[in-house]
């Protein structure tokens, strides 16, 4: 069997689609992305495609080394991402030329099924409380929400109220034992962190993500002092030598690799048994696509530290289509109780719907996040 050609499909709402064909009428399909910056991951998987057009798809380490390592420059989000997608396509095809999911082929899974958390939003805490209270209504059983607003290195108390009446107010409406994880998404510099995470220890926080920025690591080990709630962080780290020292640092409770950021299912693999040997917990970040979901479920299922999976169904984000409209076989994600089952088809176990996928590719899309400013006019992170 050979590579013989790969296609990518910019599709709504802010997603990008990979169908790497082969000799012998065998397709798989990936989702290399980086939000915001599609067009720019779609260059770099026809640059790799260069390389694996005439190579067999089942030698998926050596493919992956190649791309990595090939280059001679290599890493970060556009490199990784690009990466990422091809790496789930291949083990999609080896997966449907074997007749057995992904998973069986990684050792096979040692759970049926995963706990899901599902986004909340709102402009206030009343909105936020009452979203959360339909997501517990339609089952689910942990939910996340952005913790922070924009707050400058140095802030006011005031900001710190206002987030913690929100935290509290869902804490409120949803109960003593419902998963609340808080995303700080990186707006909170080192000063004000450690206070954040203070004040919301009350609350019994599944987690706070992200509480500074990734490359600003150090700062954890001293925000952890300030807090017993697990820390989360990894969505903006895209390979295990990004995740050494924040693993081997001591630095986080639960780490979050991206399938389509971290270098796909190849990768990420590596990365939760490297944080399991430091008895650090999964939970891989997925805000994406049905092919993005697919490749983490895999994962989850042959990871023992794996314990609850982002899907974005009904997200904020999916304005214009959703995880289900790209797939055929839309039962595979089935949600029960506050879980998901882990696919049991073929490859990642989702029956892409190419014909929509090529009329929505006519749409595409170019998704950019928005540019916050502080009151004085300075940037302030998203």
């Amino acid at each position: 069997m050979k590579i013989t050609k790969l296609t990518t499909y910019i599709v709504p709402p802010r997603w990008l689609f990979v169908k790497v064909e082969t000799d012998e009428g065998i397709s798989g399909w990936g989702e290399p992305i980086v939000e915001g910056r599609a067009l720019t991951v779609e260059a770099a998987v026809h640059e790799l495609a260069d390389y694996l057009i005439g190579k067999d798809p089942f030698l998926i380490e050596d493919h992956w080394n190649v791309m990595y390592r090939g280059g001679f420059y290599r890493g970060g989000a556009v490199h990784m991402s690009a990466i990422a997608g091809i790496d789930q396509a291949l083990w999609d095809i080896k997966g449907k030329a074997l007749n057995v999911p992904v998973h069986q082929l990684l050792g096979g899974q040692c759970r049926d099924r995963i706990k899901v958390y599902s986004w909340i939003g709102g402009d206030r805490p009343s909105d936020v409380a009452r979203n959360a209270r339909e997501m517990v209504e339609r089952g689910f059983t942990a939910l996340k929400l952005n913790g922070a607003e924009e707050l400058q290195i140095v802030d006011s108390y005031a900001k710190i109220d206002a987030i913690v009446e929100t935290i509290g107010t869902v804490r409120d409406a949803v109960g003593p034992h419902v998963g609340i994880g808080a995303d700080f998404h990186g707006r909170v510099h080192r000063p004000m962190a450690k206070v954040l995470a203070k004040a919301l220890d009350p609350f019994r926080l599944m987690f706070i993500e992200e509480p500074v920025l990734s490359e600003n690591y150090e700062a954890l080990k001293e925000i952890a002092n300030h807090t017993s709630t697990p820390i989360a962080l990894g969505e903006r780290l895209y390979s295990r030598w990004d995740f050494k020292n924040i693993l081997s640092g001591g630095y986080v409770d639960i780490i979050q690799p991206d399938l389509s950021h971290a270098g796909g299912i190849t990768e990420c693999r590596k990365i939760a048994s490297m944080a399991e040997a430091y008895d650090i917990a999964l939970a891989p970040h997925c805000p994406l696509g049905p092919i993005a979901l697919a490749a983490c479920l895999q994962i989850d299922a042959v990871s023992y530290n794996a314990f609850i999976q982002e899907q974005s169904l009904n997200i904020h984000y999916n304005q214009d289509n959703d995880i289900l409209d790209y797939i055929t076989n839309r039962e595979v994600f089935d949600y029960k109780d506050g879980f998901v089952s882990i696919p049991q088809g073929p490859g990642l176990g989702v029956e892409v719907d190419e014909a929509y996928v090529i009329e929505r590719a006519k749409t595409g899309h170019r998704w950019r996040n928005p540019v916050w400013r502080h009151e004085d006019g300075s940037f302030a992170e998203w």
